[in-house]
């Protein structure tokens, strides 16, 4: 344990009395990335998912997430976009395995519209991505960061990165040529 986590655990006591402690320059780091992005992170979240409370929600565990690394976190801007970007990743995952599963029991009263001209999205074009590419649109055109950025997020060189944005974009031409 830290001295940082202790000083977070134990209040002080002075004259019998509980009082304020002092801010650790940890807090205080996080309290500015706080403050710098949450709005920003949550808005994106809530595009992504379409549901503001779960793009709340997404971007507030991401920065649970953080104060648990914060300690190796280089970049907090990309590196809370890449944990929201997960959660929104395994959040579609999930909804994906409900419909397979609500397709098999088989509902009769659920109508499907087979015609996706009025109803795709971007953000519908941009799930239907395979994992590797989807991550890669999401953090670069949408999260606004820069190639060699999302390509230490990820893991990858930047040239994969690049190649993994070209492949995306030739999936999504035909499937949002005419969409607005």
């Amino acid at each position: 344990m830290t001295t940082a986590t202790i000083a977070l655990d134990v209040p002080r006591v002075w004259g019998g009395r509980i009082v304020a402690r002092p801010q650790t320059a940890t807090e205080d780091a996080v309290r500015e990335i706080y403050r710098a992005h949450y709005g920003m992170l949550a808005g994106w979240a809530t595009k992504l998912v379409g549901d503001p409370d779960l793009g709340h929600d997404f971007a507030t565990e991401a920065f649970v997430k953080l104060l648990r690394h914060i300690d190796t976190v280089n970049e907090p801007r990309a590196w809370l976009f890449t944990a929201t970007g997960n959660l929104v990743r395994d959040h579609w995952r999930k909804r994906g395995r409900e419909a397979i599963a609500y397709g098999k029991v088989g509902d009769e009263t659920t109508t499907v519209d087979t015609d996706h001209s009025t109803t795709l999205t971007v953000r519908d074009a941009v799930q239907s991505l395979p994992d590797r590419l989807r991550m890669a649109v999401m953090l670069h055109s949408f999260a606004d960061l820069p190639v060699a950025t999302v390509a230490e997020q990820l893991g990858k060189s930047q040239g994969a990165v690049k190649r993994d944005l070209y492949d995306a974009r030739a999936r999504l031409a035909p499937i949002l040529e005419g969409v607005r």
